[in-house]
C-alpha cells in the first residue's frame, strides 16, 4: 500500500496547528520512505476565518503532494460561537447540526466532490481532525479503506448527534494518547475497529545557539519559565498570566517567557516577556534553557510542544483538568500538574528550589519520549495501520 491521500483543513509550512503540523510532519516522513502522499486540503491559512490566502490547485512541499480547493464562504466567528453557544445547549435538528457544521467549515464543497471522483487512485485515506466539515462529509463520500486521526479533547462539539456518523465511518482509529482512547471509546461504539495509540515523533534540533548569546539577544537577565504557542485564552493563557501575576508579587527574581503567535492582549508586567515568533533553532535553545514549561490548555490530544521539551530534557507544568498532559505527567513521571492557583504556586515553588528534582523529572522526560515518541516507532505504526487497511481493500470490503 503506497498511494496514501490525507485529509486536513489547512496545510502548509506557514500552518502551525497542532493536528495540522502533526499532518505534515507525518506526510512527509512517509514520503521520505517511498510513498505517494497527497493532501486534499484548503486554500485557507486562519483557522478563525477561512480567508483564501493560497493559491487553489496542486504544488509540492517536501515531496509530498498539495491539491488545495478555495473555501467557499468566509467565517465570522462571532457569530459561529453565538450559534455554537445555541446549539450546544438548546434541544435541536439533524438539520440544526449540519447547519453548525456548514458553519464551522471550512466549506470546501469542491475539495469533497474531487474526494468522491478521485479516490480510486488512492489505496486508503487518512482524515486528521475529527471536528470539521471537510472531514464529516469527507468520509461519507470515501469508500475506499479510510482511517481518522481524531485529535480529539473533551469539549461540546464532540457531543453533537452528527459525531457518531463520523465515529462509525472508518475502519481505523489512530489516537495520540490513551486518555483520548479512554474518552473516544467511552462516548461511541468503536468495537471490530482498529485501534492503536501512535501520536507523532518529536524532531529537535541539534545544534544549541550559545546560551550567553541567546539570554543576551533576548534580554533574559533571570531564571525563566517557558510558554510555546497560540497565545489565546482557549489556549489557558488568560488563566496563566493571571497566575503568574499573583505568583510574581513573592517570587520577583524569575520571569514568564512567551513565544508563538499573539491572539490576546498580554498584560504590561515586568516579569512576563513575549518574544514574537523565535526561529526553530532558538525555540528549542529557549525550551532547553528554561526551568520548566508550561503548559496550561484545559484542551488537548497530545500537545507536542510538551513532547519536545521532554525530549530536551525540561520538566512539563501542565493543567491538570487535560488528561492527555496529566498523562505525560504520570507515565513518563516527567512533570507536576497543577488546577488552582494555590496548586500553581506550590508546584513552582517544588520545581524552582529542588534542582535535583528538575533534573530527575527531565531525564524521566528523556526517556519517555525515545520510548514512545521517536520516528521509527510512530512510522512502524503507521505501517501496521496501512497493512490492515490493505487487507480490506483485497477482501473488498469497505
Amino acid at each position: 500500500m503506497k498511494r496514501i491521500a490525507f485529509v486536513i483543513q489547512r496545510y502548509g509550512q506557514e500552518v502551525m496547528g497542532g493536528s495540522e503540523l502533526h499532518c505534515r510532519l507525518v506526510a512527509e516522513r512517509l514520503a521520505q520512505q517511498g510513498y505517494e502522499c497527497t493532501i486534499f486540503t484548503t486554500t485557507a491559512r486562519s483557522y478563525i476565518t477561512w480567508k483564501n490566502e493560497y493559491e487553489p490547485g496542486e504544488s509540492i512541499l517536501n515531496q509530498v503532494i498539495i491539491k488545495r480547493f478555495p473555501v467557499e464562504k468566509e467565517r465570522n466567528i462571532d457569530e459561529f460561537n453565538e450559534f455554537s453557544d445555541w446549539i450546544f445547549h438548546h434541544p435541536h435538528s439533524p438539520e440544526d447540526e449540519k447547519r453548525w457544521m456548514a458553519e464551522q467549515g471550512p466549506y470546501v464543497p469542491q475539495l469533497i466532490e474531487a474526494l468522491r471522483l478521485e479516490q480510486a487512485e488512492y489505496d486508503c485515506f487518512v482524515f486528521f481532525t475529527y471536528l470539521y466539515f471537510n472531514t464529516y462529509w469527507g468520509l461519507k463520500e470515501i469508500t475506499r479503506p479510510k482511517a481518522l486521526v481524531p485529535t480529539a479533547h473533551d469539549e461540546p462539539a464532540l457531543y453533537l448527534e452528527m459525531m457518531k456518523e463520523v465515529f462509525a465511518a472508518p475502519q481505523a482509529f489512530i489516537f495520540n494518547t490513551q486518555a483520548e482512547k479512554r474518552m473516544l471509546t467511552r462516548l461511541f461504539n468503536l468495537e471490530g475497529k482498529y485501534q492503536d495509540v501512535v501520536g507523532v515523533g518529536v524532531d529537535i534540533t541539534p545544534s544549541m545557539p550559545d546560551e550567553t548569546a541567546l539570554r543576551s539577544r533576548y534580554g533574559l537577565a533571570r531564571p525563566y519559565l517557558l510558554y510555546a504557542g497560540r497565545i489565546e485564552p482557549g489556549k489557558g493563557c488568560q488563566e496563566l498570566m493571571d497566575y503568574f501575576q499573583e505568583y510574581a508579587r513573592r517570587r520577583p527574581g524569575v520571569d514568564l517567557v512567551l513565544i508563538g503567535k499573539k491572539l490576546m492582549d498580554i498584560p504590561p508586567h515586568p516579569q512576563i516577556k513575549y518574544l514574537g515568533f523565535v526561529s526553530s533553532e532558538d525555540k528549542t535553545a529557549l525550551m532547553k534553557n528554561a526551568l520548566v514549561t508550561i503548559h496550561p490548555s484545559h484542551f488537548e490530544s497530545l500537545c507536542m510542544a510538551a513532547l519536545e521539551s521532554l525530549a530536551l530534557g525540561t520538566p512539563i507544568l501542565v493543567q491538570e483538568k487535560t488528561e492527555p498532559l496529566k498523562d505525560h505527567c504520570l507515565a513518563g513521571q516527567a512533570g507536576l500538574y497543577y488546577s488552582n492557583q494555590a496548586e500553581f504556586g506550590e508546584a513552582l515553588d517544588l520545581l524552582l528550589v529542588d534542582e535535583r528534582l528538575r533534573s530527575q523529572l527531565g531525564m524521566n522526560g528523556q526517556k519517555y519520549v525515545e520510548k514512545n515518541y521517536a520516528w521509527d516507532i510512530i512510522l512502524e505504526k503507521y505501517h501496521r495501520v496501512f497493512a490492515f487497511l490493505e487487507g480490506l481493500n483485497r477482501g473488498g470490503k469497505k
